[in-house]
C-alpha cells in the first residue's frame, strides 16, 4: 500500500470494502479471507503467490506504473 502511495481510504475503494474494514484486517484483528486475497491480487496486479511470498516479495512484482515516486508519497492530483 505504501509502495504504491496509497492510504486505507483508497485500498478500501479498490477492494469494495470499508476503510474500518482495512484497518481491522491490518492491525489484525479480522482475516484476510482468500476472496480478500485475490481482490488484493487484482487490485496490485501481483499474483495471489506472489502476495503470500511476503511484503518485500511482493512489491518486488509490483508493475513500475504502480510504485509511487517517492514510498510512502502520494500519487494523487491535486488541480488548482
Amino acid at each position: 500500500m505504501r509502495a504504491c502511495g496509497e492510504n486505507q481510504t483508497a485500498l478500501a475503494r479498490g477492494l469494495k470494502i470499508t476503510q474500518g474494514q482495512v484497518s481491522r484486517k491490518q492491525r489484525g484483528q479480522a482475516i484476510w479471507s482468500l476472496g480478500d486475497i485475490d481482490k488484493l491480487s487484482a487490485h496490485y496486479g501481483v499474483p495471489v503467490p506472489d502476495l503470500l511470498c511476503g511484503p518485500t516479495h511482493a512489491v518486488g512484482k509490483l508493475s513500475h506504473v504502480r510504485l509511487a515516486a517517492v514510498v510512502g508519497g502520494s500519487q494523487e492530483v491535486i488541480t488548482v
